[in-house]
């Protein structure tokens, strides 16, 4: 009894429902206000920022496994701290130097100094503007690339670098740094209205920030103990490198949102389409840069060196990261491969330089930021190779001078090295006071 009148029920309904599947009555679909599109593009940059956020597990486990045993738990204490660093200090100050919207401080050069600010629970009693997303998901988003800029500058300067004053480094280069360049760029300043600088998602902006400070670092600190004697370059082999393949492939996926995210909006089929488009020009330029990688070691070297392979598909990551959207597979692929081909060419070039960088950080993150910078001009029209050197120059000279200044100032007034001592001891130890691998330690 009970069956049959629910079925009359359903019948009845379904029979009250059928005109509005009929030809004369199509439904709907365009949103009474903004606020479907609001929800949309919120959760993408949730959801794109959980994954640029899990790539500091990427930059902690390539970091673990490229530095020698007595330096593991060191480069991992650095990573988990200059992330939460970069969240308070981009809370404090960093967001709105980045967007300071009409809040200028310096027209178009030096943004607002105050808090970030969320809007209220629930969004009551606000006129919050619906064609957007919400100021929590934005700056939860955008301080994922402001951490990531600093990790970039941990593994150059890994196995010789006292911790605190790096972690000092880090607070200026989160708090500062990074976000008044970004503005230049991402908030609307001089870069982004004068001369046209097409950077998507921060081959420049984000990584060769990161590179550049690197440098200034690396030159400031001077190489590892024994690295360069008797005018040859001595290989000191990383500890792991099943960690620093497991990195590798973290920050790959991680990437997805790292780009995918920047296209910032999803509130159309559209955008969803160009997301899609860009997922897929990342993955294939990561591969390009890998093989491209595999290939040359294997003819410079007559073996394939995996550490450079590893690179390799960072460095295409790194390459295609200024423009993801615009290239089709193939353009996507080639130009992450030249990205391959850089790193193996910059890794002996720094030696010969006596720059030593521990993880190839500088070749991936600089050298392929500069070329993913200029690469745009090749498949966006709207680039120019002026706008895009120009300005790839004026962030360069901003971010190595104010670095290296910084860098001076603590090794005058704290010392930046460790001494010869604790160096060849390990900074797990002489730092930190434990290990990573107790049980395999040498007595």
């Amino acid at each position: 009894m009970k069956l049959s009148k629910f079925m009359g029920l359903a019948a009845a309904a379904a029979m009250i429902a059928l005109p509005a599947f009929g030809q004369d009555a199509e439904p709907d679909l365009t949103p009474p206000t903004g606020e479907i599109g609001y929800i949309f593009t919120t959760f993408m940059f949730l959801v794109t920022g959980f994954l640029v956020m899990w790539m500091g597990a990427g930059f902690s486990m390539l970091e673990a496994g490229l530095v020698r045993q007595k330096n593991v738990t060191m480069q991992l204490m650095k990573n988990i701290t200059l992330f939460a660093i970069a969240a308070i200090m981009y809370y404090l100050i960093g967001y709105n130097l980045m967007y300071p919207g009409d809040g200028w401080t310096i027209t178009n050069v030096l943004g607002a100094f105050s808090p970030a600010a969320m809007e209220p629970v629930g969004l009551a009693d606000t006129e919050t503007d619906l064609t957007y997303a919400s100021v929590g998901s934005d700056f939860y988003f955008q301080l994922m690339f402001c951490a990531t800029t600093a990790s970039i500058v941990s593994g150059t300067l890994a196995e010789r670098i006292k911790l605190w004053p790096f972690l000092i480094f880090t607070v200026v280069l989160t708090g500062l740094i990074y976000p008044i360049q970004a503005s230049w760029k991402w908030g609307g300043g001089f870069l982004d209205a004068n001369f046209g600088f097409l950077d998507f998602a921060g081959s420049t902006v984000v990584h060769s920030v990161g590179g550049w400070a690197a440098l200034a670092g690396a030159l400031i600190l001077g190489p590892r103990l024994g690295k360069y004697k008797d005018g040859r370059v001595h290989p000191m082999p990383g500890s792991n490198l099943a960690l620093a393949t497991l990195g590798t492939f973290i920050l790959w996926l991680g990437w997805f949102g790292f780009n995918g995210g920047s296209q910032l909006y999803m509130d159309t089929a559209g955008n969803v389409a160009d997301i899609s488009r860009i997922f897929a020009n990342t993955n294939t330029a990561a591969a390009g840069g890998a093989i491209a990688a595999l290939i040359l070691t294997q003819v410079m070297f007559g073996k394939a060196d995996l550490t450079m392979v590893l690179n390799g598909a960072l460095a295409g990551l790194v390459s295609i990261t200024a423009e993801p959207l615009t290239p089709g597979l193939g353009a996507a692929t080639l130009i992450g491969a030249v990205g391959g081909v850089l790193v193996v060419l910059a890794v002996p070039f720094l030696d010969k330089l006596k720059i030593d960088d521990v993880v190839g950080a500088i070749p991936v993150h600089l050298v392929c930021g500069i070329w993913g910078t200029i690469a745009v001009v090749i498949t966006n029209p709207d680039a120019t190779i002026f706008g895009q050197v120009a300005s790839i120059a004026i962030v360069g000279v901003f971010v190595f001078v104010v670095s290296a200044l910084v860098w001076m100032a603590l090794k005058v007034t704290m010392g930046i090295r460790v001494s010869e001592e604790h160096e060849i001891m390990g900074l797990d130890k002489a730092e930190l006071g434990m290990e990573a691998y107790p049980e395999f330690a040498k007595g």
